[in-house]
């Protein structure tokens, strides 16, 4: 097992907890969380646990609103052909999804478009521009792309197209000259709050559309599709993103339209009790199949189907496809860990870059991330696309992965993306040099403690102050997501209760107790079995970082342990 710093959270001052649980009525321990997470009086704590659409912003505010709105009103009135070019991962579907029923509902002329992955690739090209103007379209709106779209957008206002472009990606220097960019993240954009998915952008000049027409209400009824993107793309689970979230689940969960409720179904999750979780680890997967191995233009079909029946057949499809992507995924992270295992030496080279022709693109993301949390390297995965070596690169906390290709420019044909994900491409003669540089790159800007993975803990916890109304406070602090995880907690001096075993493929699962009380709480650790011959004779008193999920028994609720490590208590 790889080694981890635990590192408990600091709050400098202890007296802002107190008068936060007194003024609150709630244990130090949950007034603790909530000051972690900026929340500091009884105002900011009641928007927290009771977000409301009401605190939404004003669509207008976002630069370029009034042009957009304006332009697509006037399409709606004169019944022009509209169409909705889309990404093919979860937050670009259901932005498509969105605005194409929202736009239909208001009778308009619309279509979609969805790129293909393997021969088009991300994003607004010239062939998916040529296609579009072949329909006749005279008004594109790009959703989940074309901030970066610069000759592309070009090409579309030398053929007479309008474009919108409906964003939220970080841009570059330049911006596209459409006849409106929406994007939270623009250049002097007044924007509040700049962290929305592409879904949530889409919401928002559907939002502004109906303010202007006097149907305010009529967007709400999608939140389902940004709810299901923003916890799948990973946004900030924040602010307006915790209400859109939140909203949406509700929605999922009370009145599921049916391709949802049949992806539930497939997926073998409780209805009406969906959490951002699931659609991060079980949902977001299968959709995002259709757009790896098959026709992303598929999960549109499941989201705006209003036939039962339609939906099954589609979400079984999705399923299907799923279990052919982990397939694959399992072969090519065997090969892939062969490699390592026997070809690399990672005393001498800190990434890890790993290249075969026949790895599947639509795949290999997914490993390199797999890779990442095994070995805690930075890692690029390459397979050969006509001619060419194409992948995806991971990367560990402290490490900006982008910066680092930035700095080996002169070798790649392009390259793309953030400081944790981006994606590159590179002639194949020139693998060898970009290896050798790429590693003296990353030796040069990283450290021995940048390779160990970090556990960020918010708080000790004895399992005594585990009480019903703790457990119903921590759930209210859902739906959890980057700026709002679910708490981690560190309870020391515990004891193994009864007999651990492993379940699955590596999972550790065991009770446990603290202080001889008779109070004991299941816990499971995923791919922690390495850690069973140490506790299969409960000789050891332990001190274990977790967070508190639930597992259901006999159609009851207990709360589980989830434990992302362990060590023996030190006398």
């Amino acid at each position: 097992m790889l080694q981890k710093l635990w590192k408990i959270k600091k709050i400098t001052d202890d007296y802002s907890v107190k008068f936060l649980a007194d003024s609150l009525n709630i244990p130090e321990v949950l007034a603790r969380l909530l000051i972690l997470r900026d929340i500091k009086n009884f105002s900011q704590s009641k928007n927290f646990f009771r977000p409301t659409i009401d605190t939404l912003y004003d669509p207008f505010l976002m630069d370029g609103m009034e042009n957009a709105t304006t332009r697509l009103i006037q399409a709606l009135t004169e019944n022009e052909a509209i169409c909705i070019y889309g990404d093919y991962d979860v937050d670009g579907t259901c932005s498509t999804a969105l605005l194409y029923m929202f736009l239909k509902e208001l009778g308009a002329n619309v279509e979609y478009y969805i790129p293909k992955r393997l021969t088009e690739g991300y994003g607004i090209s010239r062939s998916g521009i040529e296609y579009v103007k072949s329909k006749n379209i005279s008004l594109l709106i790009s959703v989940d792309c074309g901030i970066t779209a610069i000759e592309e957008t070009k090409y579309a206002n030398e053929l007479g197209l309008n474009l919108i472009i409906c964003d939220h990606h970080q841009p570059k220097e330049q911006i596209p000259e459409a006849l409106a960019v929406l994007d939270p993240l623009k250049p002097n954009c007044s924007y509040p709050f700049k962290y929305l998915s592409g879904a949530g952008v889409a919401f928002k000049l559907a939002q502004g559309v109906s303010e202007r027409i006097g149907k305010r209400e009529l967007p709400f009824q999608y939140l389902d599709l940004v709810a299901l993107a923003g916890a799948a793309d990973i946004v900030p689970l924040i602010d307006e993103n915790r209400v859109l979230v939140r909203e949406g689940l509700e929605l999922i969960n009370n009145n599921p339209r049916p391709g949802v409720e049949a992806l539930i179904e497939s997926s073998s999750l409780d209805a009406g009790s969906l959490n951002s979780g699931q659609i991060v680890f079980t949902i977001a997967p299968r959709i995002n199949a259709a757009g790896r191995l098959g026709d992303a233009e598929r999960a549109v079909e499941l989201f705006i189907t209003k036939e039962k029946k339609q939906a099954v057949e589609l979400a079984n499809i999705l399923e299907s496809e799923n279990y052919e992507r982990r397939k694959i995924d399992e072969d090519t992270l065997g090969e892939a860990l062969n490699i390592i295992e026997n070809s690399l030496d990672l005393d001498v080279d800190i990434p890890i870059i790993l290249h075969q022709e026949n790895w599947h693109a639509g795949v290999i993301g997914i490993v390199a991330s797999r890779l990442v949390e095994k070995y805690y390297r930075p890692t690029i995965m390459l397979t050969t696309i006509d001619g060419v070596a194409k992948g995806s690169a991971r990367s560990i906390a402290n490490f900006n992965i982008y910066e680092a290709l930035e700095k080996c420019q002169d070798l790649l044909i392009h390259f793309g993306g953030h400081k944790a994900a981006a994606g590159l491409a590179l002639e194949i003669e020139k693998l060898d040099e970009f290896k050798k540089k790429f590693n003296l790159v990353v030796k040069q800007s990283i450290s021995s403690e940048d390779l160990l993975p970090e556990i960020n803990i918010d708080s000790q916890l004895k399992f005594s102050e585990i009480t019903p109304k703790f457990l119903r406070l921590i759930d209210q602090f859902a739906p959890f997501g980057p700026g709002n995880m679910r708490p981690v907690f560190l309870s020391e001096d515990v004891e193994i209760a009864g007999t651990p075993r492993i379940v699955g493929s590596n999972h550790l699962l065991t009770t446990l107790k603290q202080n001889g009380s008779e109070r004991i709480f299941d816990a499971i650790g995923f791919n922690l079995g390495e850690y069973f011959d140490l506790v299969k004779n409960n000789h050891h008193h332990l001190n274990i970082v977790y967070t508190i999920d639930k597992t259901v028994r006999d159609g009851r609720s207990f709360p589980q342990f989830k434990m992302k490590d362990l060590k023996v208590k030190e006398n």
